[in-house]
């Protein structure tokens, strides 16, 4: 199977080069948005079996587009992949599966360099799905030269929480139940206090009054100098944007979100899902399976939705989930926690320790020790 990148000015565009190249019969694996000179471009990964007929390329002469045994064409595949009811999803990922399990075979490791060899077969032990060691290896293969990190960097990019480059004002931290939102949330009030004494920092409880969670907030807020809000109706919770004047930073604790309901509608729900000054940020564990993070997606992705945060590292066995989430949700790693206390125990994430995590186990409050 031939596996090539594609990247046009859009997806339109991406697409036609597919089709020029590869075909009709040309299976689309992958689709993503990147940068090139500063400009939006997408970037699309198709593949093609040579032996589908005589050249590899084209329909098989029934004028359906398709080859004989029925695989999506290179344009069906694209929107297929961008207006799929959310009941295909499931479906949609299964094929994919498939799709990349044939694909796999074909890396040939031995067209990398050694180092770069060992680096992705690494990847792989720590459970990097197949779409990440594809790319990882699409973009080893084109510079024997190349090192590992900038290409996670391009799979897992990072935006470290500090106020100087989120300029937001208002910050709300979501997640799956037991990921840990609340303690984050404290976790980077308490860093941001200690940074910045004067810094007059609110959070705000909006679970609506259930669960513990408010009660800690409140405990640690009174503590430590914090401006403490509740915000149990769509009405609280403008009241508190009304008075973001008077606060450096706000950050909302959102509760968990149940049954079919997604981020997006109780952002709507509590008047926050238009608002500029806002940005969103996921709180996951890094030991799901891959169909529960799949759902988390689907469930929390939304315009808003800025970054994420991993927590109880300390708890992982392997940290392939890094990646593996990042290239699904295309957003970048903001922060890292580890350990259970509540003071340094969260740093704002970087490169080079999001690489010491997944190459050597070594959490971040061990990596700032041996830098001391």
């Amino acid at each position: 199977m031939q596996v090539k990148t594609f990247k046009g000015t859009d997806a339109q565009a991406a697409l036609a080069m597919v089709k020029a190249e590869l075909g009709d019969d040309a299976i689309i694996l992958n689709t993503k948005t990147v940068r090139d000179n500063g400009c939006k471009a997408c970037e699309v990964t198709a593949a093609i079996d040579p032996r589908a007929n005589g050249n590899g390329r084209g329909g098989n002469g029934n004028g359906n587009g398709r080859g004989g045994n029925g695989r999506t064409n290179a344009t069906e595949g694209a929107s297929t992949m961008n207006a799929m009811p959310g009941d295909w999803s499931s479906e949609w990922r299964q094929i994919k599966d498939q799709l990349m399990s044939l694909v796999k075979p074909q890396m040939n490791l031995e067209a990398l360099a050694p180092r770069q060899r060992i680096a992705l077969q690494y990847l792989e032990r720590e459970e990097a799905d197949t779409q990440v060691l594809l790319q990882v290896y699409l973009d080893l293969k084109s510079d024997a030269n190349r090192p590992i990190l900038p290409v996670l960097e391009s799979v897992a990019p990072v935006r470290a929480f500090e106020s100087k480059k989120w300029l937001e004002k208002i910050h709300v931290f979501t997640g799956p139940h037991g990921a840990g939102k609340t303690s984050s949330l404290i976790r980077l009030a308490l860093r941001e206090k200690q940074l910045r004494p004067r810094a007059r920092i609110c959070v705000v409880a909006a679970d609506q009054g259930q669960g513990k969670g408010r009660l800690v907030l409140r405990h640690y807020a009174d503590l430590s100098g914090l401006a403490f809000r509740e915000a149990a109706t769509a009405e609280d919770m403008q009241e508190i944007v009304r008075e973001a004047r008077e606060f450096d930073m706000i950050l909302v604790d959102m509760p968990g979100i149940t049954g079919r309901a997604t981020f997006g509608e109780r952002l709507n729900d509590m008047g926050l899902h238009d608002h500029e000054d806002m940005a969103a940020h996921l709180v996951l564990a890094p030991y799901f399976s891959a169909s529960q993070y799949a759902e988390i997606a689907r469930r929390y992705m939304c315009p808003q939705l800025k970054s994420l945060i991993w927590t109880k590292l300390d708890e992982a066995c392997s940290f392939g989930a890094l990646l593996n989430v990042a290239r699904l949700m295309e957003l970048p790693v903001s922060a890292l926690s580890f350990g259970p206390g509540l003071k340094n125990s969260i740093v704002p994430a970087a490169s080079e320790q999001l690489w010491r995590l997944i190459f050597k186990h070594q959490l971040p409050g061990a990596c700032a020790e041996s830098n001391a």
